[in-house]
């Protein structure tokens, strides 16, 4: 195994553990409202990576390439719906936590990968094979025994994973540099975040004007934890095969099922046993598919 090989699974490792043990920091803030939290998140974010942008020497990268997005409109449109797609995902993913609903999130992002498949042939007019279709299939079961059961859709784990797959989509029309999305992406959000925060303090007050010193530690933290295992990522996809970090985006959602379990006592009936387990035969299928492209 050459240095490269072991410092991409190094990153890969570093990313997707830090993305499954989220829901124990934001767990941290579950006094704050989540709302209150994204737009920590957002305006953190900001501040964390223009350090890191200044600091990398990277500042003129990031305006050369910003120069670009926006000077078209296709372009300009996808970096806008990025945002506002990735606002919704953050946003859902620090509620379900704060409200114990961790199981639906690890739901959601084990179903991701197959609402990627699917939206690329309904909108990239790729051709699902034979695995995947079967795949896609299996994880509309595993919905389906859900919604059967309990009478509704699992609208928490649906929505990740569809915002997180449309992120994706509308991040591949987009040529940047990680540090240069995540900044746009925080930036283009940040005014509206800080406003709402702004509009709070006015009436009866925001987080910020009678949170302790531990609270505003986490919530500054917002940033780092969420630019840190982005840039991991990049980092791993860069060097690793693309199969390889098809197996290790399964890290994440396992950590994440197993901390609302074991940590937070959620429940895990016969009802989402049947379902996960679907949506795990899906997962081999579309793994198998994906290993017969190699």
């Amino acid at each position: 195994m050459d240095k490269q090989y072991k410092l991409g699974v190094f990153y890969g490792l570093s990313a997707y553990l830090i993305w499954g043990v989220l829901p124990i920091y934001w767990r941290q803030l579950q006094h704050v409202d989540a709302m209150e939290i994204l737009a920590s998140r957002f305006l953190w974010s900001v501040v964390f990576v223009f350090l890191l942008l200044l600091g990398t020497g990277k500042l003129k990268v990031f305006v050369e390439e910003t120069k670009a997005i926006f000077s078209t409109w296709k372009t300009s449109i996808c970096m806008i719906l990025a945002a506002i797609t990735i606002s919704f995902n953050w946003g859902i993913f620090i509620w379900a936590v704060e409200v114990g609903r961790i199981v639906e999130t690890s739901m959601g992002y084990y179903i991701n990968p197959l609402v990627s498949v699917l939206f690329g042939m309904l909108f990239l007019h790729e051709k699902l094979d034979r695995l995947q279709t079967l795949a896609v299939a299996c994880a509309a079961v595993g919905i389906g025994v859900i919604v059967v059961k309990n009478g509704s859709l699992p609208w928490v784990s649906v929505s990740l994973a569809a915002t997180f797959a449309l992120y994706g989509l509308l991040k591949k029309l987009i040529k940047a540099q990680a540090l240069t999305s995540i900044m746009l992406e925080t930036l283009l959000i940040s005014p509206l975040m800080l406003f709402y925060l702004y509009y709070l303090g006015q009436h009866g007050g925001n987080v910020y004007q009678s949170c302790d010193k531990s609270t505003f530690f986490y919530l500054m933290g917002a940033g780092i934890a969420t630019a840190t295992p982005l840039l991991f990522f990049t980092g791993c996809a860069k060097l690793l095969p693309l199969y390889m970090v098809g197996f290790m985006q399964y890290i994440a959602p396992s950590i994440t099922l197993l901390i609302g379990i074991f940590m937070y006592g959620e429940a895990f009936t016969l009802t989402h046993a049947v379902a996960f387990g679907c949506i795990w035969l899906g997962l081999i299928f579309f793994t198998i598919s994906q290993l017969r492209r190699i």
